[in-house]
């Protein structure tokens, strides 16, 4: 009697199990399900939750991962256009924007939506670098370098299509990896040679062009330094003149008291320090020390 009633509930059990995942069906967050009835598009699902369904052949659902996928283009050969032969590869993001166009175009399915994207950024590819110059993508000049305004680009290109063709919806373009064939590496080290030459040409040439510049201001700063250096000199003579010709006017006025005070003058600047001096007596300055009468002081008897 146990065991019935034990089988009983575990065929019950299995019962609702099986009910349940014939008329439930459960969306992730990370994933969109389209519903079709009777093989007719019913609805599209985008918030995750447990969801009732008719069971099959009624109804039958689609579930997408709608995270974002990495699609690889491989190595392959493409023309610049100044007629230069490069290898690259193209990395593509995408994801699922239109559940509906992505399950009739490519049945759903991620290998078959990235054979259809293929030709896609191929032909991106191809017509993006044929507008660039090899320079753009090698060059010895960093800031010349246009790699984001290419990779940009060939987003723009991809953008459409995709989205219109296949349902999906292109967040990312990029250039994984750059090469060169090996029959024109040797041309294009010879070019960069050439332009790395005509830059250090031109630095030299800017460099002399500021040096002389730079040597002309020096030229004119140290002229005027120079004219006015000359300019105060003469003023300085000048005023110097004028103070002596108003001394020597006055020395003339009584010549004797002029001698007298440049000789006295003299003896001061002798004596300024202690010294011995061994001289005739009668050597100007040195007569004033034998007690010669102050010519001032004659002049004022008279």
């Amino acid at each position: 009697m146990k065991r019935s009633a034990i089988t009983l509930v575990t065929g019950g059990v299995l019962a609702v199990l099986f009910g349940l995942m014939l008329f439930t069906f459960q969306v992730r967050v990370t994933e969109v399900a389209i519903v079709t009835t009777f093989g007719k598009f019913s609805q599209q699902i985008d918030k995750p939750n447990l969801y009732l369904r008719w069971p099959w052949p009624i109804q039958k659902v689609y579930k997408f991962d709608n995270r974002i996928h990495n699609f690889e283009r491989k190595f392959e050969q493409t023309t610049t256009r100044d007629a230069i032969n490069v290898l690259v590869t193209v990395y593509v993001g995408w994801r699922v924007a239109d559940p509906l166009v992505h399950l009739r175009k490519n049945d759903g399915d991620q290998a078959r939506a990235e054979q259809n994207l293929e030709p896609e950024v191929r032909n991106a590819k191809t017509s993006v670098l044929a507008q660039h110059a090899f320079s753009d993508l090698i060059t010895t000049n960093a800031a010349a370098s246009q790699y984001e305004k290419i990779e940009q680009e060939m987003l723009e290109a991809i953008k459409g299509p995709a989205l219109t063709n296949y349902g999906l919806e292109i967040k990312m373009v990029g250039i994984k990896q750059l090469g060169l064939p090996e029959s024109i590496t040797g041309k294009v080290f010879a070019r960069m040679k050439a332009e790395r030459k005509t830059r250090v040409t031109q630095f030299l040439s800017e460099g002399e062009k500021e040096a002389k510049i730079k040597r002309s201001q020096a030229d004119s700063t140290a002229n005027k330094i120079l004219a006015d250096a000359r300019a105060a000199a003469i003023e300085i003579t000048g005023d110097a003149e004028a103070k002596v010709s108003e001394f020597y006017k006055v020395m003339q006025q009584n010549q004797e008291l002029a001698i007298f005070l440049m000789q006295r003058n003299a003896l001061e600047q002798s004596l300024k320090e202690r010294s011995t001096l061994i001289l005739d007596q009668q050597t100007p300055p040195f007569n004033m020390l034998q007690g010669v009468p102050d010519p001032a002081r004659t002049n004022s008897n008279k």
